[in-house]
């Protein structure tokens, strides 16, 4: 690594958590993973929960090694969206966070559109209808004891920066995953918060942008976070997409993002949010980015399901390791069954085997042969239902896509970007893989000085980035798969999401 000060990323993940040193040199940003540690829910009487307090001790610990490698000029966290924490008058956590994919939300995107039309929530927030959002887990929580006595909302990275500052701020990148944020302005939608029947209260602090300082490393951390205290804190893409977006070195609009990982979020950087009916019905998100941006996406199920799968036959006495099954995937024939990973019945934890191999069967199609068939049969019902998110996403802004950037974990996976570009047709850029904590880096370089504009960002990251290109296959074998995708799924381009419709 290069002498001199460095930044450290916090990037929390749903599957891992990480603490990075990124050094700005020379017009490109260096970076050295210093801490990794796993993300393990817990499950409580009540639900499932994040552990929070295990992720923030590791947080400590990162930032203890990352200040014993190196000077820091800053730290930055962001985290997934979403999830958050509720606070008392006296900033104190009022239990355990809920984990998205607890069974809690069942209905209460009804109870929200009983309240307010689904096509107005839409036309205000612009946030794809799914069970995880903040919405309608805020819905779920009605009642309990913790809403009665919050006074205030923290998103993950929110929590984390009071946690370790004594400051609380919202960030605007991650609030705007709540599906209350209003999309034209950047403010809380304090009219649709109150006609929910929410606290309006949780939604008066202010939002600030990626860059702003929040505080120094609290004192009372020395023992943990060692070196690191008295080193000043600032907010950057709180949401971690919104940090791989920063660090994709888009040359224009006929660019694509797939930010790859237990979540694939398959999408556009846009200068104004889409809230249209067309964009409603196909059950797109508008979040926001750096400088104002959108990122108009879709959430698409992502590597969640091999990782359950790998954890189910690691549990079981199979095949645990990523490597063996990307290379048992890769050996198998190319007529796997196919399905829609974002079914509902993939959302939540579980035997992801036997719910792939059910899809098969009530679709008319035979259940994969062994793990090797069922990874294969994964990935290429994403790569399936990522061209059918670009094709909507064709139709709704106009533009011809010739380019797709995948950043992050995905962007390792070989076989996903290979089918990704036969399927979809277009050309793939893989990498870089640390995509969120580059971005995460870049930010605080700009907050520092060292960078001026979003196009000095992506110039930055272009240099700091060396992606693997594929090209897409020619032959009708990928037009063909697609086709039986659509048959078997009995999904279409013209059709509204039946999650949204």
């Amino acid at each position: 690594m290069p002498e001199g000060a460095a930044f450290a990323a916090v990037d929390l993940g749903a599957e891992s958590g990480r603490v990075a040193l990124g050094h700005l040199t020379e017009g490109r940003v260096e970076l050295e993973l210093v801490h990794r540690f796993a993300n393990r829910p817990v499950r409580l009487p009540d639900g499932l929960h994040w552990n929070l307090l295990d992720l923030f001790a590791n947080t400590l610990e990162g930032l203890s090694r990352a200040a014993a490698a190196s000077p820091l000029r800053g730290v930055g966290v962001e985290a997934w969206g979403v999830d958050y924490g509720l606070l008392d008058g006296d900033m104190r956590l009022l239990g355990p966070p809920f984990h998205y994919r607890d069974e809690r939300t069942e209905g209460m995107a009804a109870r929200a559109y009983a309240r307010v039309a689904r096509e107005e929530l839409y036309a205000v927030t612009g946030i794809q209808t799914m069970p995880i959002n903040t919405v309608f887990q805020l819905l779920a929580d009605e009642g309990s004891a913790a809403v009665a006595s919050a006074q205030r909302i923290a998103l993950v990275p929110d929590l984390f920066g009071l946690w370790l500052t004594g400051e609380l701020v919202n960030e605007e990148t991650v609030a705007s995953t709540t599906g209350l944020l209003d999309a034209r302005t950047g403010q809380w939608a304090r009219d649709i918060v109150e006609r929910l029947g929410l606290p309006t209260a949780f939604f008066h602090g202010p939002l600030v942008a990626p860059g702003t300082a929040i505080g120094p490393i609290l004192p009372a951390h020395a023992d943990a976070a060692g070196g690191a205290v008295g080193v000043g804190v600032g907010t950057v893409a709180g949401h971690d997409t919104a940090s791989a977006f920063a660090a994709t070195p888009l040359a224009g609009p006929d660019a694509a993002v797939l930010s790859s990982g237990t979540w694939s979020l398959l999408g556009l950087e846009a200068d104004a949010p889409e809230l249209g009916e067309l964009a409603r019905s196909y059950n797109l998100t508008n979040e926001r980015g750096l400088d104002g941006t959108t990122r108009l996406l879709r959430n698409v199920m992502g590597l969640w399901i091999i990782q359950q799968c790998r954890l189910h036959w690691e549990r079981s006495g199979g095949p645990a390791d990523y490597d063996d099954l990307h290379q048992l995937a890769a050996a198998a024939g190319p007529e796997v069954p196919l399905f829609d990973p974002d079914a509902p019945v993939f959302l939540a934890p579980g035997d992801m085997p036997a719910r792939i191999a059910n899809a098969c069967r009530k679709s008319g199609q035979q259940s994969p042969a062994g793990p090797g068939e069922c990874v294969r049969s994964v990935l290429l019902s994403l790569a399936c239902k990522y061209r059918l998110v670009l094709e909507r996403l064709r139709r709704v802004t106009g533009r011809e896509l010739r380019t797709l950037h995948v950043v992050g974990g995905g962007a390792r996976n070989e076989l996903l970007c290979r089918l990704t570009a036969d399927v979809t047709r277009l050309a793939v850029l893989a990498g870089p893989v640390e995509a969120t904590a580059l971005g995460n880096v870049l930010v605080q370089a700009r907050a520092a000085g060292e960078l001026g504009s979003l196009s000095d960002i992506r110039a930055v990251a272009g240099a700091s980035a060396n992606p693997t290109r594929y090209e897409p296959s020619a032959g009708p074998a990928a037009e063909e798969t697609y086709e039986r995708f659509l048959a078997v799924t009995g999904l279409a381009v013209d059709a509204s999401d039946p999650v949204a419709a």
